[in-house]
C-alpha cells in the first residue's frame, strides 16, 4: 500500500496509511458514546487523530489500549477539518486502528540529506588541526569515541525547530563551526583553537536530550534539564581524565557551553562573557535561523509570498 504522508492530506480525503504515534489522550465520554484522541506523525509533519466510538466502551478503551506511543499503526478514516486544523477521524465500524504489520521507518524520521561520512571526515580533519594539546585531548575523548561518535552521527538537532532529523546534530555542528572559522579568519585575534573547542562541543548533550525510534522524542533528561546543563556535565566529567587540564581553559569551554544561546530566556545561565563565546553563540543563532528561513521557504507549498512562521513567530517572505 503506498504511503500517505501527512504533508498530502486534503480535506474529505479517505485515509488508509501507517503514521507513527506521538502520543494517546485517554478515552473519555461524548454524546454518542466513547471517544479518543492519538497524536500521529510521520517525516513530513503531525496530525491529531480521533476515534469515535459507541455506547460500550470496553471496545474502545480495547482499540486504545491496541497500541502504544512510538508504535506505527496502520489508520484508516476520513480527514476532517475542526478549529481550523485537519484532523483524521475514524467512526468504529467504519475505519481501522491497528498495529502496522510491516512499515519502513524511514516514512517516519527524516535524515540527512548530506554524506554523513563525509560530514565524520571533515569533523575529524577539525580535531586533527587543533595544536593545543588539552583541547585537541578533550575532543578526542569525544569523537574518538565510538560510542557517542554514533549517538552523535545519528542524532537531531532538535524536535521541531532546527536540523530536525537524524544527523541534524552533525550537520548543524559542522555550519557553526564554518562560521566560526571565517570569523576567525576576519578577527585573527579570536583563539581558533577554543573556537573550534566550542564549535563542536557546545551542543553535545543533544545526544542525551532527544531519543529517536519512529518520533523524535525529548528524553526524561533533557525535559528536566534541557542539553546546555547536560552538556556541561559531559564536558566536565570527560576533562577531569585528562591529566592536568588547566583551570581557565576548563572554564572558559564550560562557558561556551553554558552562555551559547545567548541569555536565560533561551535556556543559558548567562550571556557570553568573552569573544570566543560571542562567537560561538552567534554562529549558532545564525546557522539555527537560517535553517529555520530556508525550510519555511522550500515548505511553503502557497501562492502567497508570505508565510507566518511558528518558530519565529512572524510571517516569513517565501518568494
Amino acid at each position: 500500500m503506498p504511503k500517505q504522508f501527512i504533508s498530502e492530506l486534503k480535506e474529505g480525503q479517505s485515509v488508509d496509511s501507517t503514521f507513527s504515534v506521538k502520543y494517546k489522550k485517554p478515552v473519555s465520554p461524548y454524546s454518542k458514546g466513547y471517544r479518543f484522541t492519538a497524536g500521529l506523525s510521520d517525516k513530513t509533519g503531525e496530525m491529531e487523530m480521533k476515534f469515535w466510538g459507541g455506547q460500550d466502551r470496553r471496545l474502545v478503551q480495547a482499540v486504545f489500549d491496541s497500541f502504544r506511543e512510538d508504535d506505527v499503526v496502520r489508520v484508516a478514516g476520513i480527514v476532517s477539518m475542526y478549529d481550523r486544523r485537519m484532523e483524521i477521524h475514524v467512526n468504529e465500524g467504519k475505519g481501522t486502528v491497528e498495529g502496522a504489520k510491516s512499515f519502513d521507518v524511514s516514512d517516519f524520521v527524516q535524515s540527512t540529506r548530506q554524506d554523513v561520512g563525509k560530514m565524520t571526515a571533515e569533523l575529524m580533519r577539525a580535531v586533527e588541526s587543533v595544536g593545543n594539546p588539552h583541547i585537541k585531548a578533550l575532543l578526542v575523548s569525544f569523537f574518538g569515541d565510538a560510542s557517542f561518535a554514533e549517538d552523535f552521527r545519528k542524532a537531531p538537532a532538535g524536535i521541531t525547530m532546527h536540523h530536525n532529523y537524524m544527523g541534524g546534530l552533525l550537520e548543524h555542528t559542522l555550519h557553526v563551526l564554518h562560521i566560526c572559522m571565517s570569523l576567525s579568519e576576519i578577527h585573527p585575534a579570536l583563539d581558533r583553537d577554543l573556537l573550534t573547542a566550542g564549535a563542536l562541543l557546545h551542543d553535545i548533550g543533544k545526544t542525551r536530550e532527544f531519543s529517536v525510534t519512529t518520533n523524535i522524542r525529548q528524553t526524561p533528561d533533557g525535559m528536566l534539564r534541557g542539553h546546555i546543563t547536560i552538556g556541561q556535565e559531559m564536558l566536565l566529567e570527560r576533562m577531569a581524565r585528562i591529566p592536568s587540564f588547566p583551570d581557565e581553559l576548563k572554564m572558559k569551554i564550560a562557558h561556551i557551553v553554558l552562555s551559547h544561546h545567548g541569555d536565560t530566556e533561551y535556556g543559558s545561565p548567562l550571556a557570553p562573557a568573552f569573544a570566543e563565546a560571542e562567537a560561538v553563540h552567534y554562529a549558532d543563532e545564525c546557522d539555527a535561523k537560517l535553517d529555520q528561513h530556508i525550510t519555511t521557504r522550500e515548505n511553503s507549498g502557497t501562492d502567497d509570498f508570505r508565510v507566518w512562521s511558528r518558530k519565529l513567530s512572524r510571517p516569513l517572505y517565501v518568494k
